[in-house]
């Protein structure tokens, strides 16, 4: 019984050792994920949102909204507008994005198409 319950102790030291990361190298690889993202977002804008939107995020002949005015702190209310539509003027993309499509499209209007 005490080897077993040392086994344990030695694995559970090594899996905490084995996952303590270096908070510098996570907030890296999180910059690196969110740069992808808003590649990989910047792609699906122009496919599906740049007709409207504009291919820099605004496009003064429309009545569209200047997506670098989009409050960045507001993912929700950006969700919500992609999935449901808006105000009978843009369509809704619910059916026709994957969440983690609005994700990468949301991480790019974030950039302010800087991306």
């Amino acid at each position: 019984m005490r080897i077993v319950l040392i086994a344990a102790v030695l694995a559970a030291s090594f899996v905490s050792s084995a996952f303590a990361e270096d908070p510098a190298k996570v907030a890296a690889a999180s910059a690196q994920s969110a740069t992808e993202m808003a590649a990989k977002g910047k792609a699906l804008y122009a496919h599906h949102c740049s007709h409207c939107h504009g291919f820099n995020m605004v496009n003064p002949g429309t009545i569209a909204f200047d997506l670098r005015q989009f409050p960045h702190n507001d993912k929700a209310r950006f969700v919500h507008s992609v999935t449901q539509g808006k105000n009978g003027r843009m369509p809704p993309w619910g059916d026709l994005l994957k969440p983690e499509e609005i994700d990468e499209i949301w991480a790019y209007v974030k950039t302010g198409g800087e991306q």
